[in-house]
């Protein structure tokens, strides 16, 4: 994705990749919604499989723009003191405790 292989900007800093899924290919694989400033941040939001649901409502993506846009705003230190508490695995992916319910 760093290389500009998004499948689609749904706006606010939040895109959209799919990914293939063995015997599916890429159009029946699953869905991954990312946070990013396409530079050297990148947060993984919610990932579901294209045959489970089709996409993100218009409320889910508004929730998804508005913490996209939060996490980015964080700093090095935070971010560092979240890795620290477990609440990242990556210094540069952050995975919150957030659960979002399928439509």
């Amino acid at each position: 994705m760093a290389a500009g292989l998004i499948d689609a900007d749904l706006g606010g800093s939040v895109y959209k990749k799919r990914v293939p899924m063995p015997g599916r290919g890429k159009r029946g694989g699953a869905r991954i919604i990312l946070g990013s400033n396409l530079g050297d941040r990148w947060f993984f939001r919610f990932g579901f499989e294209q045959n489970d649901r089709a996409t993100i409502d218009s409320r889910e993506l508004v929730a998804l723009q508005k913490t996209a846009a939060a996490l980015l705003a964080l700093d090095a230190t935070v971010l560092s003191n979240a890795r620290s508490d477990g609440l990242v695995s990556d210094p540069n992916l952050l995975v919150p405790n957030v659960r979002y319910r399928a439509a």
